[in-house]
């Protein structure tokens, strides 16, 4: 396992522990923030540990065109109870990913330091938010890192049913119209998976990364 100096360095994905660990230490400043995420690295860690750096293999990712959208999905998008809005309020987004409660999780881990460093990526243009609205108030949404046809999703939450959901094929819809590549959902989960995510192996996931620089 590498541990980074200040230098802006990764070492290569084939070095990757098989835990998924590529790295440890270094910091959350914006041009190393960027280096990982185009090379398929991102932290993730909790307060008072060291910040971690991943590569998992397998990789969790959605091919636009294979997105599930239930029947009952469906209809509360017809219905228009929500109202979608894009990088309209990023910080309150992933404050509330912070603070959403989550079932098997104890504590979270997007850390204050962690907000701070995304919000600056947001004021850069890296950083992306969906805010999903009801009655005015945001009750639902999610953020990431734009690559340019690559969208690489970090969290979403949801307070009211569905809204997460509404989020997720949101986004979805605008980057099938931009004729973005590929959503990055980094890790497996059985919820990404019901929306039509799945696991690719990570040489193939960086192939087209790297094709899409």
């Amino acid at each position: 396992m590498y541990y980074l100096s200040q230098d802006l360095f990764f070492p290569d994905v084939t070095l990757t522990h098989s835990s998924g660990i590529i790295a440890l230490g270094g910091d959350l400043s914006a041009q190393r923030l960027q280096l990982a995420y185009k090379n398929g690295i991102f932290p993730w860690f909790e307060d008072g540990e060291p910040i971690t750096w991943w590569s998992p293999d397998p990789r969790m990712v959605l091919f636009l065109d294979e997105l599930v959208v239930t029947k009952s999905m469906r209809n509360v998008l017809n219905r228009d109870t929500f109202t979608v809005t894009f990088n309209q309020n990023f910080r309150e987004v992933i404050s509330n990913c912070q603070q959403i409660k989550r079932d098997g999780q104890k504590g979270t881990w997007i850390t204050n330091d962690m907000i701070e460093a995304y919000c600056n990526l947001h004021e850069l243009g890296i950083a992306k938010s969906v805010e999903v609205w009801q009655e005015g108030q945001i009750v639902g949404g999610l953020y990431g890192i734009d690559l340019g046809h690559i969208f690489c999703g970090e969290s979403m939450f949801s307070k009211v049913s569905n809204a997460s959901k509404i989020a997720f094929i949101s986004l979805v819809r605008h980057l099938q119209k931009e004729n973005y590549k590929l959503l990055d959902c980094q890790v497996y989960n059985e919820h990404l998976e019901s929306l039509g995510c799945r696991e690719i192996a990570r040489k193939d996931f960086i192939s087209i990364l790297k094709n899409n620089n």
